[in-house]
């Protein structure tokens, strides 16, 4: 489905997802390429907040780049189908097996990224207009790392996923909302 589409239909959960969303909306609307990385000030990533099956457990993976446990996820690079781009990413960097919960989007977000070295290349600072999705795998499968992003994959439960990221915006703003959701969703 286009992303538009599914955008003008998405209900917001907090003022950050409706902001967030308009903006969105806003520069796709105005003919903006956030579909690829050659769009060096924002693009479209999808990450995934994979969880256990009974909904107690999140996998996450310790990211080189920013030093901090974090959600599994990854760069849009021209693919239109965001869920896809989350699962894929899911099984690049941890070799597990997802499957989505649902197709819809499970929450939206700008993200800003810092100047940073990747690859030996200077990457300027940027935002990632991320797509989330909820995703589901079995606790108990194989994980692996890809060291050229990742050094640990674990499943932890749901509030020590939050601690665990040593990145307060996203462990306030992001993770936290994410389990909030994830409980109202699915009344526990």
């Amino acid at each position: 489905m286009d992303l538009l589409t599914v955008l003008h239909s998405y209900r917001p959960w907090n003022p950050q997802e409706e902001r967030d969303t308009a903006e969105l909306l806003h520069r796709l609307e105005s003919g903006e390429d956030l579909f690829h990385r050659e769009n060096t000030a924002a693009h479209l990533t999808a990450s995934a907040w994979v969880v256990s099956p009974d909904r107690a457990r999140v996998l996450m993976a310790y990211h080189n780049l920013y030093d901090s446990w974090a959600w599994l996820g990854g760069h849009a690079d021209g693919e239109r189908d965001l869920l896809a781009v989350a699962l894929r990413e899911v099984r690049e960097e941890s070799g597990v097996a997802a499957r989505a919960v649902s197709d819809e989007i499970f929450s939206l977000e700008i993200l800003p990224v810092s100047g940073h070295e990747k690859r030996g290349e200077y990457v300027s600072s940027h935002l990632h207009m991320n797509v989330t999705f909820l995703l589901e795998a079995d606790p108990s499968a194989p994980v692996r790392s890809k060291p050229d992003e990742n050094s640990r994959v674990a499943w932890f439960p749901l509030e020590e996923a939050v601690a665990a990221s040593s990145e307060p915006w996203m462990r306030e703003r992001i993770y936290r909302k994410l389990n909030e959701k994830l409980r109202k969703n699915f009344n526990f």
